[in-house]
């Protein structure tokens, strides 16, 4: 340890002993691995929230996604019946004591979730640090670990802000795959087609040709 300290110091302050640019390189390479060792990123814990909310049988899972609204939840995720589930991931005690200061955090009626969660790493925060209605999550070796349980506290504008996310989520994804729509994108007969090749199986026709085999009604046979 000592030894890695004192090349930081001649690469940092630069002095009289010239390095050679592949020792410089290995030199900050070995200081972003020990970096790394004294405790988990932010990535890291992002990665992790994802997979326990799909292990909560969260079907849809957003992480750091914007929009209008001026919250921006680490990961936001919804079961089936539409209860959504924050997760926010702090690495620090300092990136925790930041946070009290956003706007959903200073007024938590028009916050996302139904139910919202702390995840940090083990040993950061303390239950009775946290505010009130939300849980704490740790992350150990064994996964994530529920320290303490959130309670429901979603209102009508926190519903209003994840919807707003999640057109905006739904907007990107229409923008990447244009000019098709989200329409055509989710219609079983082209994901059928995408996965033959861009061809569909030969037990099924385009849907343009289906319309056209379809019997003609009048106007009034419409209204019988």
């Amino acid at each position: 340890m000592g030894w890695l300290l004192r090349k930081m110091n001649i690469l940092t302050f630069r002095s009289s002993i010239k390095l050679e640019k592949g020792e410089a390189a290995q030199l900050l390479f070995r200081r972003r691995v020990f970096r790394t060792k004294a405790g988990m990123t932010h990535g890291q814990l992002v990665r992790l929230a994802e997979r326990w909310l799909r292990r909560l049988n969260c079907r849809i899972v957003l992480s750091e996604q914007t929009a209008d609204f001026k919250e921006v939840p680490d990961v936001i995720g919804w079961r089936m019946d539409c209860r959504s589930t924050v997760v926010e991931c702090k690495v620090s005690r300092s990136d925790f004591a930041v946070d009290r200061l956003k706007r959903a955090r200073q007024k938590p009626e028009i916050a996302m979730g139904c139910q919202r969660f702390f995840l940090t790493p083990a040993g950061l925060l303390r239950a009775d640090e946290i505010p009130p209605g939300w849980g704490l999550l740790e992350a150990t070796k064994l996964g994530i670990q529920v320290v303490s349980p959130s309670h429901s506290q979603r209102r009508e504008a926190g519903l209003i802000a994840e919807m707003t996310l999640l057109l905006a989520s739904l907007r990107r994804v229409e923008v990447r795959i244009e000019p098709q729509t989200i329409t055509e994108f989710l219609k079983w007969r082209h994901r059928m087609a995408a996965y033959n090749g861009g061809r569909l199986p030969k037990e099924l026709v385009p849907v343009d040709e289906d319309l056209d085999s379809a019997p003609k009604f009048g106007q009034n046979s419409m209204l019988r």
